[in-house]
């Protein structure tokens, strides 16, 4: 299959899975060509069949914002058109799956097909924006294929927008035979007294992460459990939380890493998993964590439930509830065989959602709207 991929660059969950999933398939030796305005962030090893379309912004005086929902249908419609594309695989419904119908409608080609992933923000905050609403409706039931990456998000998406489109869920996915646990990090060098915890949490640091109540839960653990905390990423709530660590006094024990392009050898040196987050329509960080044998403490919201099994690979708590989700963190860290045994079960509720599992899915699920056999509105 000839498919092409859009999806934002950025450090985030959703860049990371359309780029990975776009690797697996050219590996599978379908031709990938991805088209963004930036190179994906793990798109760095070269490939013979995968092919890096970038959409160009044009500046004029007359117009305030960038154009590029038009720039991107445009370039959609260059690349579909000469690289004979059967899918245009759609992450993210806005603006990426308006501007495949726009494309879509200029070439005239009924037999190219269009794919909607959402991965929650559109859905969740953006889309219920009242100036996008009926756009956020109208490309999901124009698309000929729609998948969420959790049943939560599935069921967000029918009750927020009444669509009757036909919604299948395919999970995020992780290649263990790369995410698993190496011996001798070189994380645990920064810990003189070897019987230190280290807690860890990966975010774009935004509101909606909830990264100050990492480091208040972290805070009260380190009240009982000698401990360090490490933070991978970087965005607008970094420096709020650089000054929160050391109003409390902690400042020493936190160490902020910023964005980070391998976090196997990192996750490999953690004991805990924090993601304390507001919303969450799956959580790939945290099955990042577990597939290196690393429990995890989250909030009960969105698809975390689906991924984190309670009191089995970790624990999970009221939305802001931080002194339980302390409390669960000490207990396990304070705990030995509870958390070698809580360990071994993250590793193996990671294997559910294995690479190769979740492609074979998205590859029968190309072959059926390609075939027509999509449930239609």
């Amino acid at each position: 299959m000839n498919i092409g991929i859009t999806c934002y660059p950025t450090y985030g969950g959703s860049g990371v899975v359309a780029t990975e999933l776009g690797k697996a398939l050219a590996e599978r030796g379908h031709s990938i060509h991805f088209i963004s305005y930036a190179m994906p962030m793990r798109l760095s090893n070269y490939m013979g069949n995968i092919f890096y379309h970038e959409v160009e912004i044009s500046q004029y005086p007359l117009f305030d914002f960038p154009m590029y929902t038009l720039a991107l249908a445009s370039k959609m419609y260059e690349v579909a058109k000469y690289e004979k594309l059967d899918i245009l695989h759609c992450h993210y419904a806005i603006p990426h799956a308006a501007s495949a119908f726009l494309a879509k409608e200029m070439l005239n080609l009924p037999n190219l097909k269009i794919i909607t992933t959402l991965h929650g923000t559109d859905i969740t905050l953006v889309g219920l924006e009242p100036s996008f609403l009926p756009v956020m409706k109208f490309t999901i039931e124009k698309s000929d294929g729609v998948t969420a990456v959790s049943r939560f998000l599935k069921e967000k998406t029918v009750t927020n927008y009444g669509v009757e489109k036909d919604i299948e869920v395919i999970h995020n996915f992780i290649d263990t035979s790369v995410y698993k646990r190496m011996p001798a990090s070189e994380v645990r060098k920064i810990c003189p007294d070897v019987n230190e915890k280290i807690l860890v949490h990966t975010s774009n640091f935004r509101s909606v992460k909830r990264v100050p109540d990492v480091i208040r839960i972290f805070h009260e653990v380190h009240k009982r459990v000698p401990s360090r905390l490490l933070l991978i990423g970087d965005g607008p709530d970094r420096s709020q939380c650089e000054h929160l660590a050391r109003e409390l006094g902690i400042g020493e024990n936190v160490k902020f890493l910023g964005k980070q392009t391998e976090v196997v050898n990192i996750l490999s040196g953690a004991d805990l998993f924090l993601l304390p987050s507001q919303s969450e329509s799956f959580g790939l960080s945290a099955l990042e964590a577990m597939a290196c044998e690393v429990p995890v403490v989250s909030s009960s919201v969105g698809g975390l439930p689906e991924l984190v099994v309670h009191g089995e690979t970790g624990f999970i708590a009221e939305l802001g509830d931080i002194g339980r989700m302390a409390k669960y963190a000490i207990d396990l860290l304070s705990t030995p065989a509870k958390h070698q045994e809580f360990a071994k079960a993250s590793r193996k509720r990671a294997l559910f959602f294995e690479s190769t599992k979740i492609i074979a899915q998205y590859e029968q699920y190309y072959e059926k709207v390609l075939r027509g056999a999509e449930v239609a509105v």
